[in-house]
């Protein structure tokens, strides 16, 4: 079934809004021939180029930046379409909104065999109850879904929905590309600026295709408000300079959302960076993130980490100056504390690089979740009563300071794990010194595994095994009542009551 017909002040409607549209709006491509960009997906032969031009089309996501045309596809799609195209934008729309348009079209298709094309533009906008309220009517094909967005649909868009979508990504234009859009305007009469005798000088077109950053909404509206301000010169002509499209423009388009991908991309570009000793690209993408509005402590939080997780025991330095930033960040604020982040950040670069604490503390959680809950050794617990010292607790533990450097050769770890390593130094700064003094550990070792000592045995110094201790009574390690001899239970009664006494 053919479109419906447009009313008399459909049109005059149209026309107004023609009139005084934007440049960016006017110069809006009608045709795919017109639309610049975009050709791993629409250009000859793609996929859906060819599902728009047979009006074969089938639910999609649009997801690329500001100004990549997004928006303008759709248009396209509606004007090539022979289905009914019914436009809706999340930031207003509500689930109202999504019931009507979803009756609607089910009448349509009832009623004329027709199909409804729905248009979302900034489909993240919408909560999960929203885009949970289209989802069975994309899945049975009442509507036909095209959602755009600047956000990462991974995230932003619900599983079930995206799986029923083909979802495809748009890139920023190159400055070849904006340059085009650009040209277009500047001679195009109809729509364009063709009839305001604009002439844009060389370095001013480099300029203000640089500065747009890819987005050819933010080229064309600066161009126009360039145009606009400047006064007609000799001939009537409009020479727009650097410093024109300089007040136009006031700043660099932004591309930086510090609550969408790039905030994720961003950050994880800085630490790999450091990780990688490149203190100038790390001194970038800070610079990037701090330009674009992020919230330095939270920098600040992720640089600390930096710290811990890369650089350890290599150079124990790195934490409490990482500290000292977040404390600076804290206290002095923007932008004086921006330059503690930037210290930090090149600190950390040029730091010797050690993951070895990082990697050992997740070998002893897995170990922690995966393994058998053995009871603390013996000899390692305190035996503040008699009862205890009975059970043989702290019975055999050699004081470290009783011994040569202070080292003692005895188990810490409960019998399933006797002999586990987690901790690595490396060669690489501070931790070369703390390799030589762990060496010991490697001494150790050997004659342990040869003497086949279990957790529930001691070494001495040799290495050699000596008198096993005795195991404690399995009743009083459960918790229950242990069955003692009548002096030693009239010993921990009175040890009980003594206990009572000085908390009266």
């Amino acid at each position: 079934m053919p479109k419906q017909q447009k009313t008399l002040f459909d049109s005059q409607r149209e026309e107004a809004l023609n009139r005084q549209a934007p440049l960016a709006a006017r110069m809006r491509p009608r045709t795919l021939d017109e639309f610049v960009g975009q050709e791993h997906i629409v250009g000859e032969g793609k996929l859906l180029r060819r599902a728009i031009s047979n009006d074969t089309l089938f639910s999609i996501i649009l997801w690329g930046p500001p100004g990549s045309g997004k928006t303008t596809l759709a248009r396209i799609i509606a004007d090539t379409t022979h289905a009914s195209f019914e436009p809706l934008s999340a930031v207003s729309a509500g689930v109202a909104d999504l019931r009507r348009v979803v009756k609607e079209a089910q009448d349509r298709l009832g009623m004329f065999q027709q199909r409804t094309v729905v248009f979302i533009d900034e489909i993240h906008r919408f909560n999960k109850a929203q885009q949970d309220a289209i989802l069975p009517y994309v899945e049975d094909g009442t509507i036909l879904l095209i959602g755009a967005t600047t956000e990462n649909p991974s995230f932003e868009v619900n599983p079930a929905l995206r799986s029923r979508a083909r979802v495809f990504v748009l890139e920023s234009l190159t400055d070849e590309q904006v340059g085009v859009v650009v040209d277009r305007a500047l001679a195009d009469t109809e729509r364009g600026l063709g009839d305001l005798n604009v002439l844009l000088a060389a370095d001013a077109r480099g300029y203000l295709i640089n500065m747009s950053n890819g987005d050819a909404r933010t080229a064309l509206n600066a161009l126009e408000a360039a145009a606009l301000a400047k006064a007609p010169g000799v001939g009537g002509k409009r020479l727009i300079t650097v410093d024109d499209v300089r007040d136009a423009l006031q700043s660099r388009a932004m591309r930086y959302d510090k609550n969408g991908e790039l905030h994720y991309d961003a950050i994880s570009a800085l630490h790999k960076c450091v990780r990688d000793s490149d203190p100038d690209a790390a001194l970038y993408w800070l610079g990037r993130m701090l330009d674009g509005g992020e919230d330095p402590l939270y920098i600040a939080r992720r640089v600390v980490r930096m710290a811990v997780e890369d650089i350890g025991m290599a150079d124990p330095q790195a934490l409490p100056l990482t500290i000292a930033a977040q404390q600076a960040v804290h206290f002095l604020g923007q932008p004086e504390g921006d330059l503690a982040l930037a210290q930090a950040v090149v600190y950390l670069a040029q730091a010797p690089k050690s993951n070895a604490v990082y990697a050992a503390y997740g070998a002893a959680l897995r170990d922690v979740a995966e393994s058998r809950n053995e009871p603390v050794p013996l000899h390692l617990r305190n035996a503040p009563t008699q009862l205890m010292k009975g059970l043989g607790y702290g019975r055999g533990y050699q004081y470290a300071h009783d011994y040569e450097d202070a080292r003692v050769d005895q188990e810490h770890f409960p019998a399933n794990l006797c002999g586990r390593r987690y901790y690595e130094p490396t060669g690489r700064g501070f931790e070369a010194t703390v390799r030589e003094r762990l060496a010991w550990r490697d001494e150790r070792v050997a004659p342990a595994r040869a003497a086949g000592a279990t957790g529930a045995e001691r070494l001495d110094a040799g290495g050699m095994r000596r008198e096993p201790i005795p195991a404690p009574d399995p009743q009083v390690l459960a918790g229950e009542e242990s069955q003692l001899p009548a002096d030693d239970a009239a010993e921990s009664s009175q040890t009980r009551r003594l206990a009572a006494r000085k908390r009266k």
